[in-house]
């Protein structure tokens, strides 16, 4: 049987699969309920995990600066953290996410969408502990096991939570609710922030452990939260549990189970399931990831090409250099000699971050997923560029000893106006950052994958997010390290030159997913290439025409006596 053949069957097993009582129509537009406050608010909560991320990212940026911190790991009278040591503390919690990343893509799947993430908070909490109980004295090893297991747990977040939003999100706010997950990462990265800043002068362990210790509080506002919401309606037609598919979709869209809108969307979930399900027949653990890499790379909707899409998108987010900012940020400048308080500039940057997100949450519906993917790299790429340039040539690369110091080894800037030029272009980066790429590359893993691999897909995507975290965590003290690289400003060379690769990237490989449901997109891609999909629209349903849509191509290209 053809590739075409097995579709015009599949078809027709979606619309036959249809169970009886459930309304169907042909319109499109009409296959999901008017968006609700409750469906905001529901959809909004599940985006909080976002602060696990952030939290957790942006709390070490200044812990590993305090002296107090530094002493404890490397012993009295340190004044910096090693190399290897800066680097195993930041980069040992992206490990651990790595993993969790990929285990939760099975959970997901058995014991459903909100359960996997709040086991992830339980994990994440007993990591917490560990990093808590941390004393005086040889500190790196309940440090970094505590950051190890920590990192599971929000592996299993960051993977699920955007699995979950984008199948409970309505497909005309989703982009703009799944940004808040970035929303919350922010704010996440800003709470530390502050946290550090207002403990950084304490000349006890509190100076770390408090910024520690507040992270419990995030696990149990998730968890407790989460425990009284309902699980994905697809998880529940994935497991072939329509009553309760049914009711979560009705909490969810804020109708009457008995609703014709209600029941439009469920017969449009099951008819599609039932399509893909035909296409990616149910198999092993093994055949289930094995599925995630088959088709062709030459083919726009292959599973293969999507997993490498999603993967891919996640590369280039952190390819941008962005976590150098929030990771080294603070030693970075403290180096330079050029900027008085290290620890209000960063905290600064975090702010910008947080404010420049939410400008996401209208363009992404607005002017589309790859519009704002595209120019905000450009944006990206230009003020890396700059930043390297001004640099090596007047900026923060050119200092000289301070006078006032008896020692010799403090250092100022030959030019103060050039290293507030590079703090500003810094900030603009950020800017472009936090309203685009930040949000962005979250919202298209969770559209792009079919319902029988999106749970892998997305668990996928997220731990090469993670991957590249660990790989940038660990080498970057290396690269601007004084005793190794000391590359100093000419580190924004190499981010300016990632940013370009995103740039391209996008321009050839992004496809536009803007205001279609979970169901269209798939089709959108079988049908388009990433350059024209923006112009792409539905003309049927799967459980209303989609079959009779194929069938019809069908016999026009092979004949009446064909089927």
């Amino acid at each position: 049987m053809s590739a075409h053949e097995k579709e015009v069957s599949a078809s027709a097993a979606a619309a036959a699969s249809v169970p009886q009582g459930l309304a169907t129509t042909q319109d499109v537009e009409r296959i999901e309920a008017p968006v609700t406050w409750k469906a905001y608010l529901i959809c909004a909560f599940a985006s909080f995990g976002g602060i696990f991320f952030g939290y957790d990212s942006g709390y070490i940026n200044g812990v590993t600066g305090a002296k107090i911190f530094i002493e404890a790991v490397e012993g009295a009278g340190a004044k910096v953290l090693t190399e290897s040591n800066s680097s195993l503390i930041v980069s040992i919690l992206s490990c651990g996410t790595f993993f969790g990343a990929l285990i939760a893509g099975d959970l997901a799947d058995m014991i459903g969408r909100k359960w996997t993430v709040i086991l992830g908070c339980l994990i994440y909490m007993i990591g917490c502990v560990i990093q808590t109980i941390t004393g005086l004295g040889n500190a790196l090893g309940a440090i970094v096991a505590g950051r190890l297991i920590a990192g599971v747990g929000v592996g299993f977040e960051s993977a699920v939570v955007i699995l979950y939003m984008s199948e409970i999100c309505p497909r005309k706010v989703r982009g703009a609710l799944v940004a808040g997950y970035q929303f919350c990462i922010t704010i996440g990265l800003m709470l530390a922030s502050c946290i550090v800043y207002a403990t950084e002068d304490r000349t006890d362990t509190g100076a770390y452990r408090i910024p520690i210790a507040i992270q419990f509080l995030w696990a149990i506002i998730l968890a407790g939260g989460l425990f009284f919401l309902p699980d994905s309606p697809r998880y529940f037609v994935k497991k072939g549990k329509l009553d309760a598919a049914t009711d979560a979709l009705a909490r969810l869209r804020g109708q009457v189970p008995d609703s014709e809108y209600i029941q439009v969307e469920l017969a449009e979930i099951v008819a599609n399931e039932e399509y893909e399900r035909q296409l990616i027949p149910s198999t092993t653990w093994f055949g289930s990831w094995a599925n995630c890499f088959k088709g062709s790379v030459w083919k726009a909707n292959s599973n293969l090409r999507k997993t490498i899409l999603g993967t891919s998108m996640q590369m280039m987010q952190q390819w941008t250099g962005v976590n150098f900012i929030f990771y080294f940020s603070t030693p970075f400048m403290k180096a330079t000699g050029a900027i008085s308080d290290p620890f209000m500039m960063s905290m600064v940057f975090t702010i910008i971050n947080v404010f420049s997100t939410p400008i996401s949450f209208y363009t992404v519906e607005r002017f589309g997923r790859r519009t704002i993917l595209f120019w905000g790299a450009l944006g990206m790429l230009i003020c890396q560029f700059l930043v390297a340039i001004i640099g090596v040539t007047v900026g923060m690369n050119k200092t000289h000893p301070d006078p006032a110091d008896p020692t010799g080894e403090a250092t100022l800037a030959d030019n103060i106006s050039a290293v507030n030029a590079q703090v500003a272009f810094i900030a603009i980066f950020v800017f472009f950052f936090a309203s685009t790429w930040g949000p962005g590359a979250w919202i298209v893993i969770g559209e792009i994958f079919p319902l029988p691999i999106r749970s892998r897909g997305v668990g996928l995507s997220t731990a090469s997010n993670w991957l590249w975290n660990t790989i940038i965590a660990v080498i970057t003290p290396y690269m601007v390290g004084e005793t190794r690289g000391n590359l100093r400003s000419s580190v924004f060379f190499i981010w300016g030159g990632l940013c370009t690769c995103a740039w391209v990237y996008t321009y050839f490989l992004v496809p536009e997913t803007k205001g279609l449901s979970l169901e269209q997109v798939d089709k959108m891609m079988e049908e388009t290439t990433p350059r024209t999909s923006a112009g792409w629209k539905p003309t049927t349903t799967f459980a209303g025409g989609h079959a009779a849509q194929h069938d019809d191509a069908y016999l026009t290209k092979n004949g009446t006596d064909a089927v």
